[in-house]
């Protein structure tokens, strides 16, 4: 088992990606420290990992809150000796933001995701390094998707946010690399299996005129090298790796899961 004897903390654990992330760090021996801001997704996603034989506890954490994110780490410490895992999957509904021209965008819709997103990430990169500096080891795991990165329309302030966190991403791996902490993003493209992305392929589709969300998946599958989009095991299964001892060489970068609608 590539994660086994390590422990895991997971922000937007009930989401599909924090949740697919999940059964996979279980799969491979991790266990885990579920959080979201919805307990329902959460439970059933804790008894599902009971039920093969995996350990995960869950709590309700705001992760835009310094206090919350705190405070649960503080918790996790008092049962775990070290935390050797953390990615945040945190996400905001995407109507209102995506899917709108910037010239019809208003500054608290534009606003609003990149300080989500950014603050997000900072406070949960912030608490797992201040800790894993004493123990001189473990890995920050962030999340962003193509807009970053590629010029891209109707994404409002999404592609500002996913760059934040890429930036943020760069930084911390360049203050923490000394005390043997890694950080790593994960660059993934649309994924069709999820709620967001439909939701987003919908709001696209609809500013750009076509009929539905599955035409504009069409064409984002046809803008690919592998003319599809990655899947939620693929974003899992790489998440394992990244958090594995095998990438131990591995920091400060971005990993391109986006089936080469970008080409490093």
């Amino acid at each position: 088992m590539l994660l086994q004897n390590k422990n895991a903390v997971i922000y937007g654990a009930g989401g599909a990606i924090g949740s697919s992330v999940a059964r996979a760090f279980a799969r491979e021996g991790a266990k885990l420290f579920l959080t979201g801001h919805s307990i329902e997704p959460l439970k059933k996603l804790a008894e599902e990992i009971d039920e093969t034989g995996g350990l995960a506890e869950i709590a309700l954490v705001d992760a835009l809150s310094e206090h919350e994110v705190n405070k649960h780490f503080r918790s996790v410490l008092e049962k775990v000796a070290k935390i050797d895992i953390s990615f945040n999957a945190m996400g905001i509904s995407q109507t209102g933001i995506q899917g709108i021209p910037l010239t019809e965008l208003s500054p608290e819709s534009f606003t609003l995701p990149i300080m989500s997103y950014s603050t997000s990430h900072f406070l949960t990169a912030k608490a797992a390094a201040q800790h894993m500096i004493g123990n001189k080891s473990g890995i920050i795991i962030t999340l962003t998707a193509t807009p970053s990165s590629v010029a891209a329309p109707l994404v409002g302030g999404m592609a500002p946010a996913w760059a934040s966190i890429e930036a943020l991403t760069r930084t911390l791996a360049s203050e923490l690399g000394s005390y043997g902490i890694r950080v790593v993003c994960l660059r993934s493209d649309g994924i069709p299996e999820t709620h967001t992305i439909t939701e987003v392929f919908g709001l696209h589709a609809k500013g750009a005129g076509m009929k539905s969300h599955k035409e504009f998946q069409s064409l984002m599958e046809s803008m690919t090298l592998l003319k599809r989009l990655p899947t939620l095991v693929e974003v899992a299964n790489t998440a394992v790796f990244i958090a594995s001892d095998q990438a131990s060489a591995i920091t400060g970068t971005v990993i391109n899961l986006s089936c080469g609608s970008i080409v490093d």
